[in-house]
């Protein structure tokens, strides 16, 4: 396979706000109507703007999706905001290969990063501006925004790792971050 990066431009990325630019740089937005049944309360989500943007992810694949031994490289910008009581999130994930791990360091803002073994036990670590994040392999990972203004983070991942989304949409996370009097509560 071939694991020469696909362009020798330069990369870029603004320590301050996480903003990845260059050439080769792509962008995935999610928008609420693509996270149908990830919220508990559907019927707060059914009279949400579809179009609402949850999150955005800018990354970078310098060699091709599936290259053993390459990086990806990319930010997510999770935005503000709740269906019900249920804080903004990131679908959530396992890699497609269960063995392999990723890094998140936080930017800005403040949420929960929520972690899941394939038992469905469930924990979470606070991510604040400057916490760096090990997600070791066989953990499906979750991003959650607990705060008032985007939560943005970097993060680095084998580039043959893949994403197993359908378990997630499947079974779901053995654990929601709900508002519970004004704060954040892992239940």
């Amino acid at each position: 396979m071939n694991t020469t990066p696909t362009s020798s431009a330069a990369t870029f990325f603004d320590l301050k706000s996480g903003l990845i630019t260059g050439d080769g740089v792509e962008e995935s937005v999610k928008l609420l109507s693509q996270l149908e049944g990830l919220f508990h309360d559907e019927a707060a989500w059914r009279k949400m703007d579809p179009e609402t943007v949850v999150y955005r992810v800018r990354f970078w694949r310098p060699v091709p999706d599936g290259t053993k031994g390459g990086l990806f490289w990319g930010a997510t910008y999770l935005e503000p905001g709740k269906v019900g009581d249920e804080y903004f999130m990131t679908h959530g994930h396992f890699h497609a290969i269960r063995d392999r791990a990723e890094y998140y360091a936080t930017v800005s803002g403040t949420g929960a990063l929520l972690l899941m073994n394939e038992g469905g036990q469930t924990w979470s670590q606070t991510m604040t501006v400057g916490t760096v994040h090990y997600i070791p392999g066989g953990i499906a990972h979750r991003v959650v925004n607990t705060g008032n203004e985007p939560l943005v983070f970097l993060a680095s991942w084998p580039s043959d790792a893949g994403h197993d989304y359908a378990s997630i949409r499947t079974a779901g996370f053995g654990k929601r971050i709900l508002e519970r009097d004004g704060m954040p509560c892992l239940i």
